[in-house]
């Protein structure tokens, strides 16, 4: 190979186009950081592929999900039509063969790195200050996977991730109140309650916070209407645990009101 070989090659290589998916709170492509207009079937097909991570994923897989009404001779034509459609660079995420097809080995997923640092932060293997927790690491565990799409496959995706960044973000709170980061303690089990709010883990979370940082009126008040809302809406009651939590407060609020009458 020539030097000018070898200078186009690494020119090329150097050139190469970034190709970054989106499923976090929204589908996205996007190439050189610039979102790529893609037809909705081609989405579909982008996202449930990456949703496979790099394992290679036969067609009849892929067409028996995406198009599962249709004849099977119909899901494989619209298969090659969802590719066909696609541009030259929403065709460069992908490796096609006759029978398969798979991620690229150089599109980054958003979803990844995500799901690799909510599986970190419940599995409590790594200390805090090596993941390099910050406010930020609350903004990755923030959004819903692919909102607003109802294909079978994507609700079951969409419910496994909602129920490991709850449990992250339970876990991140837990974290931030270790190091006496109180805010950002507050910030990640907000978050969880804003995802689910009538699940109790997350709800004490955000009161071991909110006691954590000294803000004891903020943490009853928070209970009583979580109480409220859980009575009235599901007719059930906050467990022993959680009212121990603010217990000794609504004592002490109990017997400041006594003295003064």
């Amino acid at each position: 190979m020539t030097a000018r070989d070898l200078a186009s090659s690494a020119l090329g290589v150097k050139n190469k186009p970034s190709v970054h998916i989106a499923l976090l709170g929204g589908f996205d492509l996007l190439v050189n950081d610039v979102p790529v207009a893609v037809p909705v079937g081609s989405k579909r097909l982008l996202a449930f592929v990456a949703l496979n991570c790099r394992t290679s994923v036969p067609r009849s897989l892929i067409a028996g999900n995406l198009w599962p009404k249709a004849p099977e001779q119909c899901a494989y034509t619209n298969l090659r039509a969802a590719l066909s459609r696609m541009r030259s660079m929403g065709r460069r995420a992908l490796e096609v063969t006759p029978t398969e097809v798979r991620l690229a080995r150089d599109v980054t997923v958003d979803l990844y790195h995500a799901r690799s640092l909510a599986q970190q932060l419940v599995a409590r293997r790594v200390p805090g200050e090596a993941l390099h927790v910050t406010a930020a690491t609350v903004d990755d565990l923030s959004a819903d996977l692919l909102p607003g799409w109802y294909d079978e496959w994507a609700l079951v995706e969409a419910e496994n991730w909602r129920q490991l960044r709850l449990h992250a973000l339970e876990a991140l709170a837990d974290t931030f109140i270790d190091a006496e980061e109180f805010a950002g303690a507050v910030s990640a089990a907000q978050v969880a309650v804003q995802a689910d709010p009538l699940r109790e883990s997350s709800q004490t979370s955000l009161i071991r916070a909110y006691l954590a940082e000294g803000n004891a009126s903020e943490a009853v008040h928070h209970f009583e209407r979580y109480a409220r809302r859980l009575r009235d809406e599901l007719g059930l009651y906050p467990t022993k645990r959680l009212h121990q939590l603010v217990a000794d407060v609504q004592r002490t609020r109990r017997g400041n009101r006594a003295l003064r009458r």
